[in-house]
């Protein structure tokens, strides 16, 4: 098995008591794109200050190629790139004087700092636009150059807290090309984000959190194999009044939960394996008089799977 290049080991940490992170244990390999989700005030935030060494945990470690960060001045921090969730940039600054700025912090400078800020221009796309000031650009490309400000030193972990709030799909899909890139250039990337369908399209593994913990990790065919019901199968129907529905549950390949319901003229049925489940209930449908019209499937996917791990419970912070 390939190291890891980030490490957390058992990562807690409170506030005035309540904990925030508990016992919260993760690692990226090279080349992965590790996502973390949860709900608001699950610990996600915090969860990435801590790996970044902005936030120094109460207890537990962050291991960095297999080199334990102590104190803000480790030099291991430098293979750290963050992108924070608020853009973090000069709005009177050009996109090229923000990155001579950033690369500057860095240490970076002459020969050096001017081929790495044309490198992470032309990642993202802004080559051409290295001299707009800041203001003047969309926030697609605030989330684009916040990236590029990440990547000047070349970072092997690149930490990324909801790097899409806010963009159009068009800047979406083009941070996407570039997150991938990196993948394929060995980079570990941990992603953090509301939006169940980046999750599915970019991460390797998946990680779950809530109040704090990890309650799910793998990936994402492991988390989907959580659910009690792997499939939903939906059909048009005529006669559809006064059916036993609670009978369906008793069929082969029929999942217990949720409860099969009827909406509309149209059933819609649960299952944990589809091609069973679907014979069995339109057999069961013909032998009560039902007739079966069109019928459709979808498969589970992330977002049941978030919801049926943290709750349909509304959360405000």
């Amino acid at each position: 098995m390939t190291a890891p290049l980030l490490e957390a080991r058992d990562l807690t940490k409170s506030y005035s008591g309540r904990p925030a992170v508990s016992g919260v244990s993760l690692a990226l390999a090279p080349g992965e794109i590790f996502g973390l989700l949860g709900p608001n005030g699950a610990g996600k935030t915090t969860t990435v200050s801590m790996l970044c060494g902005l936030l120094p945990p109460d207890s537990g470690t962050v291991l960095v190629a297999g080199r334990a960060i102590s104190g803000d001045a480790d030099p291991a921090k430098r293979q750290i790139g963050l992108v924070p969730q608020e853009i973090a940039l000069y709005d009177e600054l050009s996109a090229l004087a923000n990155l001579r700025f950033f690369g500057a912090l860095y240490g970076l400078g002459g020969a050096a700092l001017k081929s790495a800020i044309g490198a992470a221009l032309d990642l993202v796309g802004l080559a051409d636009r290295a001299r707009d000031l800041v203001k003047t650009m969309s926030g697609g490309m605030k989330r684009r150059l916040n990236l590029a400000g990440a990547l000047l030193h070349d970072p092997a972990v690149l930490l990324l807290d909801e790097p899409t709030v806010g963009v159009d799909p068009q800047s979406r899909n083009a941070i996407f090309d570039n997150l991938e890139e990196l993948r394929r250039r060995g980079k570990a990337l941990l992603y953090t984000t509301h939006y169940m369908e980046e999750a599915e399209r970019l991460c390797d593994r998946i990680a779950i959190v809530d109040s704090g913990q990890v309650i799910a990790e793998g990936t994402l065919r492991e988390l989907l194999k959580k659910l009690p019901a792997s499939n939903r199968l939906r059909i048009e129907i005529e006669g559809a009044a006064d059916l036993p529905l609670a009978e369906l549950k008793a069929l082969p390949g029929v999942a217990e939960e949720p409860e099969p319901l009827v909406e509309n003229g149209r059933l819609t049925v649960s299952l944990s394996d589809l091609s069973l489940g679907t014979a069995a209930v339109l057999g069961w449908l013909t032998a009560r008089g039902a007739t079966p019209g069109h019928l459709a499937s979808e498969r589970g996917n992330l977002e049941a799977v978030f919801l049926h791990m943290t709750g349909r419970r509304l959360r405000d912070a």
